[in-house]
């Protein structure tokens, strides 16, 4: 016993050097503590526009302050996914995480054992409930956005008639925020009737049913706000099965190649545009400034942008994209 004590100190011993040894040498391509000239851009999910745009502007405004930006992203919106990416990313060390945090609560662990190893953290797009966490975080104004929208379908539709609103889930706080600026602001225009807001569940299906219900209820509707793709997706489908498509005007949420190329034939009357690659340029700036020493400002949103079919060409730089 006394011996496999002694061989069991011995081997304890030589995993505590090895793991001061890996400590030292760091990462693939790392050096001493890591590389503080190196950011990483953790999006919420893989090939989707939106971020795809944010990793461009990010990169660019990287490129131009002497720093070097990478992108690693999980393949689906989800805490589960996105945690072991983030656990990949703080091992080996960048100076700074960029990151849309997929869950307000289970992804705080992770990003508190990132900032604690010396990492400075900004949130872009989306946030952490615990304020501790991050440096800075930059998102879209989503209560502006709604009221850019109210603003918007109450000229096209000559601020008279009753209009809806088609919700994703009850309880997410980005399109929340985006029907409660569109409910607040379409109040005043005393010609138009709001029919309240509606919920999808995600599912387009679901959306042109709640179109269908509401024509037949409703005949006069004169538009339809949609706070997200698939409920602009599905509101269009009902719009067309009544052929109601124009005339009923639709203004949806933004703009991916897909909604893009509906609102140049018609299918949206359109569309509220997000900056995803300002976003993602000003989360490059914040966490520069943090590494060197520089103030930082903790709270940040970008404004928005009403794009129709008369204007999309010379708002173009606004379309997200699919590569940069």
């Amino acid at each position: 016993m006394r011996v496999a004590k002694r061989n069991a100190v011995v081997i304890g011993a030589l995993v505590m050097i090895g793991t001061l040894v890996a400590g030292c040498v760091g990462g693939v391509g790392n050096s001493g503590g890591g590389d503080s000239k190196r950011l990483v851009l953790i999006p919420g999910v893989a090939d989707e526009p939106f971020y795809i745009s944010m990793q461009c502007g990010a990169q660019d405004e990287a490129a131009k302050l002497g720093y070097r930006l990478d992108t690693q992203a999980p393949t689906k919106f989800d805490a589960g996914a996105q945690t072991p990416v983030l656990t990949g990313v703080v091992a080996n060390k960048p100076g700074g995480i960029l990151i849309a945090p997929t869950h307000a609560t289970a992804m705080a662990n992770p990003l508190r054992q990132a900032a604690a190893a010396g990492i400075k953290i900004v949130e872009v797009d989306t946030a952490l409930d615990d304020t501790s966490v991050a440096v800075s975080s930059i998102s879209s104004d989503n209560n502006k956005g709604g009221a850019l929208a109210a603003a918007t379908l109450a000229k096209l539709v000559g601020e008279k008639g009753p209009v809806l609103v088609i919700n994703t889930k009850a309880g997410t706080s980005t399109t929340d925020e985006r029907a409660q600026g569109f409910e607040e602001t379409i109040k005043r225009y005393p010609g138009i009737t709001s029919l309240g807001v509606q919920y999808n569940n995600n599912e387009a299906a679901q959306a042109a049913s709640i179109v269908t219900a509401t024509l037949a209820a409703h005949p006069d509707l004169a538009g339809v706000f949609a706070t997200n793709l698939s409920s602009a997706e599905g509101a269009a489908t009902g719009l067309r099965n009544a052929n109601k498509l124009g005339q009923v005007k639709l203004v949806g949420f933004d703009a991916s190649p897909k909604q893009v190329e509906d609102l140049k034939v018609g299918t949206v009357q359109a569309l509220i545009a997000q900056d995803p690659a300002g976003i993602g340029a000003e989360g490059v700036d914040q966490a520069v400034a943090a590494l060197e020493g520089k103030p930082v400002t903790r709270n940040m949103q970008t404004a928005m942008i009403a794009i129709t079919h008369a204007d999309m060409d010379v708002n173009a730089k606004y379309f997200y994209k699919r590569s940069c």
